[in-house]
């Protein structure tokens, strides 16, 4: 990540490891050629890969005679030669290799450290994609450093996976990859969708705990195993699975068109409306799908709030030209109450789905925030009135685990983020605002110094931090998660640039290769 200053300034830039290093800034003007310059064959060869891995273009490109006579143009003092597609694939998988052997040393550095102080862990996330009739698993991993108290990530694996998406089949990949970077023991919790199979891995996979009770008991009944089942699960012996989190962000979406739906359809006084309303609002979209202002109308949400910004008389200028029914003025009032009842959910979507500096320890003020802000919409509302109360409803049956969770509780108080359920009246609702709360008393009883003395501390910036061991401790491994899949959910997304149509014959372990030194930038550390 690149800080810009100034054209004539230096340039901080973070490598894999979290650690700052300084860069000459690019000059504004045009930089000449320097042909005198002496250049290592090692050197070139690690420019056409980071090239080639960069821009995600073919490996066959250094095959091209347009490419290669570019290059032969800008030659430098002493001979070169310009590698084939065969070496730069070997050379592919030399780097590669080197980043494996990079990112294990960097977490046995932190597996170090947790010897130490007992509290720095990992997260992961993980997520099945589906592209070109094939299927794989992609996985990130997420720790804090404990110098900058940043964010870290890194793309851990987009393996294949053939046959069916089963719960067991799931459940080994995941081990077979924190295997792999030594992770087995040191990850908090993996974030993943509400998928069943996802779901179903980690209730099946999870460590046995004995209690103190069990160990006390005398009058144990006695139970028999039968030999047969336990050879049949000799395979699946020493799979271990770590907490399981559901990804909040799509927690959110199944509320926001799952269960809003469901309620206006369901509702007498919003089921009428809201037919004719989002029926005229698609007629109207349907013709500007032949325009280019229908690629900026990329949700419901927003096509819906871009029609609501369109003055009355000009929405129905507009319809009547296109040979269109009007929208009502009362549809119109649906419309407008409906995007200020959503807004507050794409806010809390925009800072669940964020990746710098975006902790677990957000998940449990943002519900809470959310949650208040819906019901303070509701007095102003005159058809939807009940929808408010109907999400709120919805948010705490869906979060009920998180809003249950004492691993939530922690993760927030350590990052300083306030943990209420009362909030200033805020007409604008962006992210730098979204957590606004009135001033609270401090009531703690039974509180060590320490944490009363954190708790009562104004600074909320990450270097106080360690000024208190205790909460440090807490905050490097409740925070390590990311309440939301979202990592993951990018990786695929430069998968699908790399494994474009015309590139279909890219064999996976290959494209693997080719996407995980693209999202770890390993030729820019």
């Amino acid at each position: 990540m690149l800080v810009y200053r100034n054209p004539n300034t230096l340039l901080k830039s973070k490598n894999a490891s979290g650690l700052m290093k300084t860069v000459q800034a690019p000059s504004a003007k045009q930089q000449r050629l320097d042909f005198n310059r002496t250049v290592s064959q090692g050197q070139i060869n690690k420019a056409i890969a980071r090239y080639i891995v960069e821009n995600m273009q073919p490996v066959s490109t250094v095959e091209s005679p347009a490419f290669r006579q570019l290059v032969s143009m800008i030659t430098c003092s002493g001979e070169f030669c310009i590698c084939k597609s065969l070496c730069l694939c070997l050379k592919v998988e030399f780097f590669f290799a080197k980043q494996i052997v990079f990112i294990c040393k960097m977490l046995d550095l932190f597996d170090e450290y947790w010897h130490k102080i007992r509290s720095i862990r990992i997260a992961s996330t993980a997520d099945i994609w589906s592209v070109h009739n094939k299927s794989f698993l992609g996985m990130t991993a997420h720790w804090i450093n404990t110098a900058t108290f940043q964010c870290q990530k890194a793309a851990l694996a987009c393996k294949r996976i053939k046959g069916r998406h089963t719960y067991d089949v799931i459940a080994a990949e995941i081990d077979h990859i924190h295997s792999l970077y030594g992770l087995s023991t040191k990850v908090t919790a993996t974030v993943t969708d509400n998928g069943s199979n996802f779901v179903k891995a980690f209730q099946m996979y999870q460590p046995e705990l004995l209690s103190d009770d069990d160990d006390d008991e005398e009058d144990e009944e006695v139970t028999f195993t039968n030999v047969a089942d336990v050879l049949d699960t000799s395979t699946e012996e020493g799979i271990v699975l770590p907490p399981h989190l559901t990804c909040a962000s799509h927690t959110l979406n199944l509320i926001s068109c799952s269960d809003v739906d469901k309620w206006l359809l369901s509702n007498p006084g919003t089921k009428g409306i809201y037919r004719s309303a989002t029926a005229k609002c698609t007629a109207l979209w349907s013709k500007a799908s032949r325009s280019t202002l229908a690629s900026e109308w990329n949700s419901f949400y927003d096509a819906v709030a871009r029609i609501v910004e369109i003055p009355m008389t000009d929405l129905s200028t507009i319809s009547y030209r296109l040979e269109l029914k009007c929208i009502g003025e009362r549809e119109f009032q649906f419309l407008r109450e409906y995007c200020a009842i959503m807004k507050p959910l794409t806010v809390a979507l925009d800072i669940l789905q964020g990746e710098e500096n975006c902790y677990y320890g957000t998940l449990l003020p943002t519900i809470e925030v959310l949650m208040s802000k819906l019901l303070e919409i509701k007095e102003g509302l005159n058809i939807a009135t009940g929808l408010p109360d109907a999400i709120v409803q919805a948010i705490k049956t869906r979060f009920a685990s998180v809003l249950e969770s004492n691993d939530a509780i922690l993760a927030a108080q350590a990052a300083k983020m306030p943990v209420s359920s009362t909030t200033r009246d805020s007409s604008s609702y962006n992210v730098q605002d979204f957590f606004c709360f009135e001033e609270a008393d401090d009531t703690f009883s039974t509180v060590e110094t320490e944490v009363m003395t954190y708790l009562r501390t104004a600074e909320t910036w990450m270097e106080i931090l360690k000024q208190f061991p205790t909460i440090k401790e807490i905050y490097l491994k409740k925070n390590a998660a990311t309440p939301s899949s979202a990592p993951v959910e990018r990786l695929f997304s430069l998968g699908s640039l790399v494994l474009s149509p015309k590139r279909n014959k890219l064999s996976d372990q290959r494209f693997e290769r080719l996407l995980l030194m693209r999202y770890n930038h390993w030729f820019e550390g």
